[in-house]
């Protein structure tokens, strides 16, 4: 069977990479946890890995703002490296801290195709607060039929994950980008209510733009989300879950956006 490997990126501050890396490999793929410096130094090459996931967390202390710092890494001391990793047609994903990181590096959603071009942020929740809780999630497909983030694949309906952000308001840089993200397929996950209606607080924890929860680029390859789908591999992670009528061992819905991933890497990397 292929060895899908996939590189989790830490550094200072990083506090989710274990529970990522115990989702890969649940998933099926073959996951090293590694520091930014051993990538910027040489020590460790980025093309060994198949999958680059940058986990939650709170970087270098969200100094500046949340994710920027580690953002200006990736896109100042490994430029070329991370260009060549998704010419190659690689998988990214950028789960919290990590969803800002790419949209701060410019690498979400590159519209332009330059990997530099700034066309979004996510910034301070309009509550002004932390904000944990479990929200519920519609796969955005249903009114952007071309949508084609391989993370998600087969992801119909309302689903709910939990977060856990102070920075989590997704705001594009002006009508133009939230309109190219619309008709080209690129929203991949909105917040909804329980019925997978279109919400406002509490549902909508941070205030994002048109409920935004998570984008893909353009190859739909790098996606980038709030939620964190490694906090509910089982079933019985739903705090819900006895109000379900839960008979067996179910995966949770976090756990096929790990398993679509892997399994699209085994397939074409």
């Amino acid at each position: 069977m292929k060895k899908v490997k996939v590189i989790i990126l830490r550094t200072a501050g990083t506090n989710c990479d274990k529970e990522t890396a115990f989702a890969f490999e649940a998933a099926g793929a073959y996951p090293e946890l590694v520091h930014v410096n051993e990538l910027s130094s040489g020590k460790k090459n980025l093309s060994e890995f198949a999958i680059l996931a940058i986990p939650g967390g709170f970087t270098y202390g969200d100094d500046i703002a949340s994710g920027k710092i580690l953002a200006n890494e990736l896109k100042f001391a490994m430029e070329e490296e991370i260009e060549r990793f998704i010419k190659c047609g690689k998988l990214m994903i950028g789960i919290c801290n990590g969803f800002q990181v790419l949209v701060k590096a410019g690498l979400l959603p590159n519209l332009t195709g330059d990997f530099k071009t700034i066309e979004a942020t996510l910034t301070l929740n309009d509550s002004n607060k932390f904000e944990d809780r479990w929200v519920y999630l519609k796969n955005a497909k249903s009114r952007a039929p071309k949508t084609k983030c391989v993370w998600t694949r087969g992801m119909d309906g309302v689903i709910r994950l939990p977060v856990a952000h102070g920075e989590g308001k997704f705001v594009p840089r002006d009508k133009n980008i939230l309109s190219r993200l619309k008709t080209d397929g690129l929203v991949v996950f909105e917040y909804v209510d329980s019925r997978g209606q279109k919400c406002g607080y509490p549902d909508n924890p941070n205030g994002a733009v048109d409920g935004i929860a998570g984008i893909c680029d353009p190859t739909g390859r790098i996606f980038g989300l709030m939620p964190h789908p490694e906090r509910h591999l089982s079933i019985f992670q739903d705090p819900e879950w006895t109000r379900m009528g839960i008979k067996k061992e179910e995966e949770g819905a976090g756990f096929v956006i790990f398993k679509n991933g892997v399994d699209f890497a085994k397939k074409y990397l």
